[in-house]
């Protein structure tokens, strides 16, 4: 159960204060959204995630990036578990 999704983003629109230190190197956390419709050949969009302040005060989502879904298997993906194994990026 896979997929392969090619994306960019545009890093100038990065906020500075999205950019988590952690013990290993800087981190950026990411939601991409996959989407049944396609615009200019592309089916998902990249975004930082708001806060809970962000999204219940309105804010407007900021668009990151864009990029396209350019396989799915046969079975399809499924949503991932959790593993707790201590080695993970801080998010």
């Amino acid at each position: 159960m896979s997929a392969i999704i090619n994306a960019s983003i545009n890093l100038d629109k990065i906020p500075e204060g999205a950019i988590i230190e952690g013990k290993k190197g800087r981190y950026l956390n990411l939601a991409i959204f996959c989407n049944d419709d396609t615009q200019y050949g592309n089916n998902v969009s990249v975004q930082v995630p708001m806060t809970k302040e962000e999204r219940e005060g309105g804010a407007d989502k900021i668009f990151y990036g864009n990029g396209k879904v350019v396989w799915v298997s046969d079975t399809g993906v499924t949503v991932a578990g959790r593993e707790d194994d201590g080695d993970k990026p801080p998010f």
